[in-house]
């Protein structure tokens, strides 16, 4: 790094700045400052101030896990349409039809339960459609009832999600269902 060279002054600037000097007074000493206070009478100190507590600031609790059971998935378009076109597995099939409500109630959930443990993932719930008006004014007990059942949170554990199945699998009077992994034990 180099250093600059400084500049001299020339003879017009050494006149003028000898012009400036004598015409310069110079400035007035600054007054002397007041003598200090003299240290006020000691009395009892004052009582400190009570402190204030602050509350901190309100965190809402976090939200708590679901004690209910899972929520219900839905198929989902792709996998609806493979197993309609018969592109994708049904893993194993039950048929209700000619039970009695109880009756069809127990094997549906026996199935289930054997189907889940056996690794299924996807089986094939035929409840029928129905014969008609009965005496008592219902038609297809089964087909009604069966979807209430797959919903219930006590089959949740097994039941991941179901649908009306496609034509080719009994439509309307049939539902795929889908089971949820079993866990590693």
């Amino acid at each position: 790094m180099t250093r600059r060279r400084r500049r001299e002054l020339t003879r017009e600037e050494l006149e003028l700045w000898r012009r400036v000097t004598e015409t310069v007074e110079p400035a007035r000493p600054a007054p002397p400052e007041p003598p200090p206070a003299p240290p006020p009478a000691i009395a009892a100190a004052p009582a400190p101030a009570p402190r204030r507590y602050r509350a901190p600031d309100y965190q809402p609790p976090a939200p708590a896990r679901p004690v209910g059971p899972p929520p219900l998935q839905a198929l989902g378009r792709p996998l609806r349409q493979r197993l309609s076109r018969g592109r994708a597995p049904i893993d194993a099939a039950i048929d209700l039809h000619g039970m009695r409500q109880a009756e069809a109630h127990h094997a549906l959930h026996a199935f289930l339960m054997r189907a889940h443990h056996e690794g299924a993932r996807v089986v094939l719930v035929v409840t029928g459609k129905g014969a008609g008006a009965g005496p008592d004014g219902e038609a297809g007990v089964l087909r009604r009832l069966a979807p209430h059942w797959l919903r219930s949170p006590d089959w949740r554990a097994l039941v991941l999600g179901f649908e009306a199945a496609g034509r080719g699998h009994g439509g309307e009077g049939a539902l795929y269902v889908r089971l949820r992994r079993r866990r590693a034990s």
